[in-house]
């Protein structure tokens, strides 16, 4: 019963940051002349800027993901946000299935799909089922339920080390796959 009532909590509060997020984009839109505009960078041609950028994706009751960042800049003809310093939650079946966190990323408000990125270590997913991911890059295709990679990619846990090239991993079924190169090497347990 409390769970009940704390996911519609939950989905109030994510309604509320989205309706505090348009009201955000539309009162706090920079002016600059389109040929300025040229000049600048990324960053600083941002419609808007949040610090403390949450995130909520619910189906019904059900929370399917959140993403935590320090600091959003929103470029709305674009319908993207790029984020620093990114926390990513995804949830299952079961509850939370994989955290990671990032120094950057791109989320794509239109589609809700997001990627992440570290400039120098690898990202480090964190599954509910004990296993450890390293990658350089990860994205999030939402319309598919789909997390995904084309670089290098180790996994580690449950006393086995798979490395290779791509992954695939679909929470819906709860299948994660390494897609070329693989190999398996058995490790003692700890």
């Amino acid at each position: 019963m409390w769970q009940r009532i704390m996911r519609r909590v939950l989905l109030a509060v994510s309604g509320a940051l989205s309706v505090f997020l348009v009201y955000v984009l539309a009162m706090n839109a920079e002016s600059v002349p389109p040929d300025q505009k040229a000049g600048l960078n990324a960053m600083e041609r941002a419609d808007a800027a949040i610090s403390e950028f949450v995130f909520t994706q619910s189906n019904k009751d059900d929370v399917e993901w959140k993403i935590v960042a320090k600091q959003a800049r929103l470029f709305e003809q674009e319908k993207r946000a790029l984020l620093n310093d990114v926390d990513v939650t995804l949830y299952g079946k079961k509850g939370r299935e994989l955290t990671v966190s990032g120094e950057e990323g791109t989320f794509h408000i239109a589609t809700k799909s997001f990627s992440l990125s570290n400039k120098e270590t690898p990202l480090v997913v964190e599954t509910r089922g004990g296993y450890t991911i390293y990658t350089n890059h990860l994205a999030w295709a939402n319309d598919r339920k789909e997390v995904s990679t084309r670089d290098p990619v180790r996994i580690v846990g449950q006393g086995v080390e798979v490395t290779g090239r791509g992954f695939l991993g679909r929470l819906d079924v709860e299948e994660f796959e390494v897609l070329d190169d693989v190999r398996v090497a058995l490790t003692p347990a700890s």
